[in-house]
């Protein structure tokens, strides 16, 4: 099974994951405004090891227009942070869901990376990108949201990107295990809303 920490020897997941997204937000145009140093990447354990269910979620730290805190049915509450090694706020937490994740054809997961990358606010300021209407996570579409992260996908592909970048994305769970002995990853607890304390503060 996936684990934390740094074992001498194994494939760190959420490493060579964010090296993906990392190159995929300079090679594709639509994602140029991300700051991956500024997204943790983790992953989660999925209870049951079937094929259907959360691949992957993105949870913005941030709340519209990258307010820090929001009234929440009549109480201001805000998100409990997280920081980087050196201390930095993260504006995002991206998580895949292992082994289900892992579990689908290398088109499937690319597309999968592309569309929780594609729900990042295009101001890049903690909060989702909004669409119009009340479906304002996915738009009108889901279908419609998906073609794109489709398209932009194989756009990245396209591009000819280090195939060594990618290549553990075509091994499913149990032959990823087997070709590097262990896999494992940064984890994060889901992040919580709190009271908010003092006046409201601008998004950094």
């Amino acid at each position: 099974m996936a684990r934390t920490g740094k074992p001498s020897a194994g494939l760190h997941f959420t490493h060579a994951i964010r090296a993906v997204c990392e190159d995929m937000t300079r090679r594709v145009e639509l994602l140029s405004h991300i700051d991956m140093s500024r997204v943790a990447v983790g992953f989660c354990q999925a209870r049951k090891r079937v094929p259907h269910g959360l691949q992957a979620s993105l949870t913005p730290l941030r709340f519209e227009n990258g307010a820090r805190d929001s009234l929440v049915r009549g109480r201001r509450y805000t998100c409990q942070s997280i920081f980087d090694p050196s201390g930095r706020e993260y504006l995002y937490l991206l998580n895949f869901y292992l082994p289900r994740f892992l579990d689908h054809s290398l088109g499937e997961k690319l597309t999968t990376i592309v569309h929780e990358l594609w729900h990042i606010s295009e101001k890049f300021d903690g909060d989702l990108r909004r669409h119009e209407g009340r479906c304002y996570v996915h738009g009108p579409s889901q279908r419609e949201f998906d073609r794109t992260a489709s398209r932009l996908a194989g756009e990245w592909l396209a591009s000819e990107p280090p195939t060594e970048l990618y290549a553990f994305l075509r091994y499913n769970f149990r032959d990823l295990v087997k070709h590097f002995g262990q896999v494992y990853g940064e984890r994060y607890p889901v992040p919580k809303l709190v009271a908010a304390r003092g006046p409201t503060k601008e998004a950094c």
